[in-house]
């Protein structure tokens, strides 16, 4: 058994797994400590490499493409530090660390454990049920279906339509791009109908618009993870979407039906606009929006 145990976690490996626990100290950030011991199989590892530095080194551990709904969901957009594969390593425990790297190499070597995709995904992800409270309100998923809660400062068009419950299997994808304090972030859930909208996240009923405090709404990523993890696994897209028959007529809608939604999405606009709830100047730009998504 290899170990090693440092601020930012503990990663232990036994020949089979890679047991990776966050640390407890402040320093370790909320997001890792909220997504808790990952537990990577062999079969799932591309690589592991240490780079040394000097004042303290780095255990990075690089997945098989495929093989983690968090990496999937998130992209590779996560923060250095809320990076569940990354460890900073002490200079005094750099032989450690170095041991720990071989180790896993031999292992992968010993056990000819291919670099190419995985056809499935290795890890879980987070637990469900989850919930997490954001900038724009608190989204939950208990495993067949997301719910969005909206706050007190959500857009008027979000808040007028009231929660927003989606079933699993009417999504196509979950798109998620983090807060960075300088630019907005969103998770937002893609379905057959609104795979083709533009609206901006602030307006869009089916995204949540990640403008507050980065450290929690960074946690949006568990919700992203969580459902990525029951969708149908990338090997099985064709293109851009996933080879599900309602996801191909997503795809490419047939004229009837695209413009039945676009006639449904005004419809609710104009709802909207003649109560009262959208201004003259939200209801043109919002119609706009629709109409260049369409």
């Amino acid at each position: 058994m290899a170990e090693i145990i440092q601020r930012d976690g503990t990663w232990v490996f036994d020949g089979s797994t890679v047991r990776i626990t966050p640390g407890l100290h402040r320093s370790v950030p909320l997001f890792r400590q909220t997504y808790g011991e990952v537990t990577v199989p062999l079969e799932a590892i591309a690589g592991i490499v240490y780079e040394p530095e000097r004042k303290r080194g780095r255990l990075r551990l690089s997945l098989r493409e495929g093989a983690d709904p968090l990496l999937q969901a998130t992209g590779g957009r996560l923060p250095e530090a809320a990076d569940p594969y990354r460890l900073a390593v002490d200079i005094d425990r750099s032989g450690v660390a170095e041991y720990v790297a071989e180790e896993i190499r031999r292992a992968l070597l010993l056990d000819q454990i291919p670099k190419e995709p995985t056809k499935t995904y290795l890890l879980p992800g987070p637990p469900v049920p989850v919930s997490v409270r954001s900038s724009d309100g608190t989204v939950s998923f208990d495993g067949t279906q997301v719910r969005i809660d909206w706050a007190d400062t959500s857009d008027r068009v979000k808040r007028a339509t009231g929660p927003r419950i989606v079933a699993v299997s009417d999504l196509v994808q979950v798109e998620w791009l983090p807060n960075s304090g300088y630019e907005d972030g969103f998770l937002r859930f893609v379905t057959g109908e609104t795979v083709f909208s533009k609206l901006p996240p602030e307006k869009d009923p089916y995204s949540l618009d990640l403008w507050g405090n980065t450290h929690r709404d960074l946690l949006t990523a568990l919700v992203a993870t969580a459902v990525t993890a029951r969708l149908p696994h990338p090997s099985t897209r064709t293109g851009e979407y996933v080879d599900r028959p309602q996801l191909k007529q997503a795809a490419v809608p047939p004229p009837a039906d695209h413009h039945d939604v676009l006639l449904r999405r005004l419809r609710e606009l104009g709802e909207l606009h003649r109560d009262g709830v959208l201004t003259d100047e939200e209801f043109a730009a919002t119609k706009a929006a629709v109409l260049r998504g369409f």
